[in-house]
């Protein structure tokens, strides 16, 4: 009898994707040098110091918390919403999935805009854009660019993959090269911009402003958990996942840090561009290559690296948000038109939902006198909403120790119970109470019709997207009525 080849297991033949590649797809959603710009115009050179702390006081812990869940909750594919429906029952898993969904949209449309302005600097090579540009076409050109990512997702098979790669990588890449260029101009004996440029310098100020924007903080370093629900299709999930949180880590800590401190060595930190958070990362480059005689070349170089950059972003925002929404919340509070998959395998009408609100946000944001107002006030939204949703990732972590011998994990961060809870505890502490402070707004005059204005946007579209939440589970209650069904 002649030797029979094996069988090829059919799961061999499924394409993987790695750990590194995990990795570069969350960083995308993670940091980038738009986010140290945001929180040194918040902080100036006391971002410094505050980044240091938060890496180990904030950072490590929180990704090693979404490696330790992601490892336990590895056959599951609704991420953190698997997470809180597994600890905490159904009706918790879709409050926490509704919740972590619509506080990314904010951010959605942050990116969205952040992607029309860096293709205006490749365009024109200057902030024109935003000067000319009119509220209502910002608004209206955002709501086509997620219009045209929903229909890239659509056709472009591995597109997700291939954006984040390519873009977390130059946006890696493009930030290292400026903490390079900015050695080399120190080494040349010039002068850092901020003066004094003292240890003294690096000290944050301790005051209201400072706790209102910790918020920003905060979502400028969280997201990882967005990664969650690719474990599934890691080819061993539960040992490469905390893998890619480790690299995550250590690339937020270098962009962060070397960012923040090579920014004040361009800029002056006591004498900042009023547009910084739109424009500041462009006049970083700009100012970079001026002073290196290289003219405009950074310049095009980083808004070319923006575009892909920020593509990555809307990309893995629309999807992986998506996902961890639709994918695994009950499907008995949800209207059965929403959960349908299209013959791709995507939830079609999942990403038209995410436009309609993303357009709404921005329509009642358009109502501020300026594009420059108008993004601040999107930006610092996100530092209001992101947080609070981020503590259903903490205290999931919390009930998986309450309930270890329930919960099994290939992968245990904190091996003494106790301090694990303790270190849980203090990460939902200190989330919840940045995300309240960030409801004051950070950028107008205290007391103006404009701080006024930006504190009701801040209230009532928040409130906005609650609302939506509650309608739905009422449409698939009646839904269900009609079809027999009881909604549980």
């Amino acid at each position: 009898m002649g030797n029979k080849l094996p069988e090829i297991d059919s799961a061999d033949k499924k394409s993987y994707i790695s750990w590194p590649v995990v990795a570069l797809m969350d960083f995308v959603t993670v940091i980038g040098f738009d986010d140290i710009i945001y929180n040194f115009h918040n902080q100036g050179l006391g971002i410094v110091t505050t980044w240091i702390l938060m890496l180990f006081l904030f950072v490590v812990p929180y990704e090693m918390m979404v490696g330790h869940l992601g490892s336990t909750f590895s056959e599951e594919g609704g991420g953190i919403t698997s997470w809180v429906r597994g600890t905490s029952g159904n009706l918790w898993g879709y409050i926490c999935g509704w919740t972590y969904w619509v506080s990314g949209l904010p951010y959605i449309v942050d990116v969205a805009n952040s992607m029309l302005i860096s293709f205006g600097w490749l365009i024109n090579g200057s902030n024109k854009m935003s000067d000319t540009m009119s509220n209502s076409m910002f608004a209206l050109l955002t709501a086509l660019i997620f219009t045209l990512f929903i229909f890239i997702q659509h056709f472009l098979k591995n597109s997700l993959q291939i954006l984040s790669v390519i873009g977390g990588g130059a946006m890696f890449i493009v930030t290292v090269l400026y903490v390079i260029m900015t050695v080399v101009y120190l080494g040349q004996g010039n002068a850092p911009h901020t003066q004094p440029f003292t240890f003294s310098s690096f000290i944050p100020k301790f005051d209201m402003h400072y706790l209102s924007t910790f918020g920003l903080v905060i979502f400028a370093m969280n997201g990882s958990e967005f990664a969650a629900p690719y474990v599934t299709e890691m080819k061993n999930g539960k040992k490469d996942f905390p893998k890619a949180m480790w690299m995550l880590a250590i690339m937020t800590g270098i962009l962060t840090v070397l960012g923040s401190f090579s920014l004040g060595v361009f800029f002056n930190a006591h004498n900042l561009p009023n547009d910084l958070k739109m424009n500041g990362s462009y006049y970083a480059f700009q100012y970079m290559g001026s002073e290196f005689g290289m003219g405009n070349f950074f310049l095009y170089l980083f808004s070319f690296t923006q575009a892909i950059y920020m593509m990555a972003q809307l990309a893995v925002l629309l999807d992986a948000g998506t996902r961890m929404f639709l994918s695994d919340t009950a499907k008995e509070y949800l209207p059965k038109g929403l959960t349908k998959l299209d013959k791709h395998d995507l939830p079609i009408n999942g990403y038209w939902l995410t436009t309609g609100i993303c357009t709404v946000i921005m329509v009642l944001s358009a109502t501020l006198p300026n594009m420059n107002s108008i993004f601040n006030q999107l930006l610092n939204l996100n530092g209001i909403v992101s947080p609070y949703a981020t503590c259903f990732l903490f205290s999931s972590f919390i009930l998986v120790r309450l309930r270890e011998k329930q919960f099994k994990s290939d992968f245990v961060y904190i091996k003494n119970r106790k301090f694990a809870i303790l270190v849980g505890a203090w990460c939902f502490a200190i989330t919840f109470g940045a995300a309240t402070l960030g409801i004051f707004p950070t950028d107008e005059v205290t007391g103006t019709g404009a701080w006024y204005h930006v504190l009701t946007l801040n209230i009532i579209e928040p409130l906005l997207m609650v609302a939506v939440g509650v309608i739905l589970p009422v449409i698939a209650y009646f839904q269900n009525k009609r079809d027999g069904g009881n909604l549980a």
